[in-house]
């Protein structure tokens, strides 16, 4: 496994490379938001590890250009502790967040725990499943595909979506969707889940604002149509 490490202090750097590299990983490294963007887009990794504050680029930059050509998994560092900056992160395509200053341990589980959750192993459906709303779920080819068309999810977004329309009609709640895709030891708040939803359906719905794939359920949570136009 790849990673690309991006972060402009040398000293975090050094040790957390240090610490990825003992459990197997290949570690290579950034201080900048143009060099990571370059390298990222010269060579294959299979995770990002990526400071929110950085000069050329900030994170959240290269987190968004990233996310129009790739979904590879992203875990976002940064010194900021307020509630909506992780919202932010989380929302723009980041898979989990790290608040500095942390253990390195810490964020050698986390890239483990990111890398299960994202793998097509532990993907919510078994096989490519189509909708009369005009998706497919591919979990085999791990896309999804509107009337044919590819559509670009990040690995969290793939895993609520495939959550919600492994049981359609089914209503899950915030705390449930962040299980599924977080993993019962998630300590954040459960309204990330609104970010992503939000991001979901401006991808697939004919008309975000009025929402036919991805229904909410005032008061509980979300539910997918499987007969709604996209």
């Amino acid at each position: 496994m790849r990673i690309l490490l991006v972060d402009d202090e040398k000293k975090i750097t050094t040790v957390l490379k240090a610490y990825l590299q003992q459990e197997g990983f290949q570690v290579s490294t950034a201080i900048n938001g143009l060099v990571a963007l370059a390298m990222f887009k010269e060579n294959p990794f299979d995770l990002l590890i990526l400071d929110l504050m950085l000069p050329g680029l900030s994170g959240t930059e290269i987190c968004s250009e990233i996310r129009k050509i790739s979904s590879v998994p992203i875990i976002m560092l940064t010194a900021k502790v307020e509630e909506e900056d992780r919202i932010q992160g989380l929302s723009i395509g980041a898979d989990d967040y790290v608040t500095k200053p942390f253990s390195p341990r810490e964020v050698v589980a986390r890239v483990r725990a990111v890398l299960r959750r994202t793998s097509n192993e532990t993907s919510p459906l078994a096989d490519a499943v189509s909708y009369d709303n005009g998706l497919t779920i591919d979990n085999l080819q791990h896309e999804i595909r509107l009337y044919n068309q590819e559509i670009s999810l990040t690995p969290t977004e793939f895993k609520i979506l495939g959550a919600l329309a492994k049981h359609p009609g089914r209503v899950y709640s915030r705390g449930q969707l962040v299980e599924i895709v977080q993993g019962h030891d998630f300590g954040g708040d459960d309204r990330v889940i609104d970010a992503h939803i939000k991001k979901i359906r401006q991808k697939i719905e004919a008309t975000p604002s009025d929402p036919q794939i991805i229904m909410t359920v005032y008061g509980i949570g979300y539910k997918f149509n499987p007969s709604a136009g996209g």
